[in-house]
């Protein structure tokens, strides 16, 4: 029974066409560290606090002009009251209209400022909102770059593309909008509260006693709605990660008729969207009715209150005009507070998934005092030990010398750890113990960059972007002429198929590269190969998805390409490597033979028995 030496996936990555266990979240998961992520994202904004510190201070100046208005202007009601009586009574020359008019040009001055203060806080704001998601984005962008391969393979590409694209929107838009509410909201409940003292602390008494009322509903409803939006958020990366499996794999989906499978998948995680988020929106949706209803209540109690003192003659009637503004204002901050609330719990969600992929662990640093790139071609494996799982080895004491110009061969049946190997030789993954030397020289003491430069390859799973033929032949040497891109494909015999295309070199290839066939984009690929002209190749599976004229050519093609150069070359036909300079056997993630192709039929082991029944398959064929 054959080990599996493939890298595991995730426990949360959706699972493949038909979805599966590793792409829900279970039932009962923790919330999210709210605290603890605010705190971070604050400390995130350290760097704009000159820009927030601006913001705020407009903020307040906007709300306090804003605030002050409604006493003025019940000076105006007041003074108006006055003479409307004074002319009813007989008892005075009637209404000050000068008086009112200076009032009203007060309030035209403080309403503009407040407005232009209003402004230049929002502009400043989003400003520094745009500034945090550009920096967001690049360091995700930066982090990509320095994530093992450990992480892609047990992570699924729409979840990440949904933390780039979905996450980073909801932190930027909740920064342009909630910040200075915040500070207004606070600010105005602040001045408001003053204002109402300062016209009756009785009637301010009853308005205050609604907040203990509010506060509890509330916390209520945020506390209820808080794990809704977490999910909302989780499951949204979920869904993104499905529909971009299934939009990369549509063509495997329609060949196994698994379009019914993938939708019931994709449903799944939909209803599990849909019930988080109708339930998180409906809890949110809570507040403003509640807090209305709360409102509603205190202004009811506030009228009946001022109409008594006014009779008594404890307030005029412009400061009952004045309280009433400053009560029907006086909930507005709190409500806004409390949608705040929830905008910040979804914030923190998205914000925290955000900061769990800048924080996961990345590939060692390299070396401060890197080797320099040296010639020759020799390789070694001494002792190696390597598992993807500390407690999984799959190799467990690999050794061998590589001369430079050998051809080594990589052979075994499927999922023996083949690749894996050449993985480990190209430091995608670390070894668990033992060295691997290029050109003498240990490859932790080269820098990535230094160590990959030595290396061309052409793998099984063929990889195109969307572009020209010409950009993705000349993406092995990007200094390349166009005539050394031509020369390429003419070595890989692909040159006469190139220029039968309506556009030829300058052709576009679709995403997906489905507008040529799987054996053109192999050649495209080795041509590249060829054009890299690397110190070593790597070859895995290289001519397995071309017909056999073509495999000839190749074969002929990289027999020239190989010359001079050490190479290791993965392959399932035994026929195609009989001429190898050694051969290793590997079987359930481990070397269990090497040798030349006669040596290892001589001992009659498992290479032997791999030769022999792939050659009676042939010949029965």
């Amino acid at each position: 029974m054959e080990h599996n030496t493939r890298p595991p996936r995730g426990p949360h990555r959706p699972r493949g066409p038909m979805g599966g266990p590793g792409g829900r979240m279970m039932p009962g998961e923790k919330a999210k560290d709210f605290k603890g992520t605010i705190k971070k994202l604050l400390k995130y904004l350290s760097r704009y606090h000159a820009a927030i510190i601006v913001v705020l201070l407009f903020a307040v100046a906007s709300t306090i002009f804003s605030i002050v208005g409604p006493k003025i202007l019940g000076k105006a009601t007041t003074k108006l009251f006055e003479g409307v009586m004074a002319q009813i009574m007989g008892t005075g020359q009637g209404i000050d209209f000068g008086y009112i008019g200076m009032i009203i040009l007060w309030l035209i001055g403080l309403y503009v400022a407040s407005a232009l203060f209003s402004a230049v806080q929002g502009l400043i704001m989003t400003r520094v909102s745009m500034k945090v998601t550009y920096r967001f984005r690049k360091e995700i962008s930066e982090k990509i770059n320095r994530l093992p391969l450990r992480y892609f393979d047990s992570t699924s590409h729409g979840d990440v593309l949904s933390r780039i694209t979905n996450d980073v929107d909801a932190i930027s838009q909740s920064l342009n909008s909630s910040l200075t509410q915040i500070i207004t909201s606070a600010t105005t409940l602040i001045g408001i509260t003053v204002m109402m003292f300062s016209i009756s602390w009785k009637m301010t008494l009853v308005a205050i006693c609604m907040i203990p009322l509010s506060t509890v509903f509330m916390l209520f409803i945020v506390k209820r709605s808080q794990k809704h939006f977490v999910r909302q958020q989780k499951y949204l990366g979920f869904l993104n990660g499905h529909v971009e499996e299934m939009y990369g794999g549509h063509t495997v989906i329609k060949a196994f008729n698994r379009e019914d499978a993938s939708v019931r998948a994709f449903n799944q995680y939909n209803d599990q969207l849909y019930a988080s988020g109708w339930k998180s929106q409906f809890l949110s949706g809570l507040m403003m009715p509640v807090m209305n209803f709360i409102g509603n209540l205190g202004y009811v109690c506030i009228c009946i209150l001022g109409g008594y003192l006014t009779v008594n003659g404890q307030i005029q009637v412009g400061d009952i005009q004045a309280f009433v503004q400053y009560v029907r204002s006086f909930t507005q901050p709190i409500t806004q507070i409390a949608n705040i609330s929830n905008v910040l719990q979804q914030t923190a969600a998205a914000a925290e998934r955000v900061f769990e992929f800048l924080d996961e662990e990345e590939e060692s640093a390299d070396p401060e005092r890197p080797a320099p790139v040296t010639t020759g071609g020799s390789v070694e494996f001494q002792h190696v030990r390597f598992g993807y799982l500390p407690d999984k080895i799959i190799i467990h004491d690999f050794s061998a010398a590589i001369k430079p110009g050998q051809q080594i061969a990589i052979v075994g049946p499927t999922g023996a750890g083949k690749t894996t190997v050449v993985k480990l030789l190209m430091r995608f993954y670390d070894i668990n113990s033992g060295t691997i030397l290029v050109n003498g020289t240990d490859i932790k003491d080269y820098t990535r960059h230094d160590l990959r430069s030595m290396f061309g390859m052409v793998l099984q799973d063929t990889w195109l972007y969307n572009g020209t033929i010409r950009d993705n032949i000349r993406y092995g040497r990007l200094d390349a002429t166009d005539e050394e891109v031509v020369a390429a494909a003419k070595a890989a015999h692909v040159d006469h198929f190139v220029r039968t295309l309506p556009d030829g070199y300058d052709m576009v290839l679709n995403e997906e590269a489905s507008n040529v066939s799987q054996g053109q984009k192999q050649l495209l690929t080795i041509a590249r190969a060829i054009l890299a002209d690397p110190e070593i190749l790597i070859l895995d599976e290289a001519t397995s998805s071309v017909d056999t004229r073509t495999e000839v050519l190749i074969q002929k093609a990289m027999q020239n390409l190989m010359k001079g150069r050490t190479s290791f070359v993965i392959a399932h036909r035994l026929s195609t490597i009989r001429d190898a300079d050694l051969i290793l056997v590997m079987k359930d993630g481990d070397i269990v033979e090497q040798g030349t192709h006669q040596e290892l039929l001589e001992r009659n082991g498992f290479y032997a028995s791999l030769y022999n029944s792939q050659f009676e398959g042939e010949q029965s064929a």
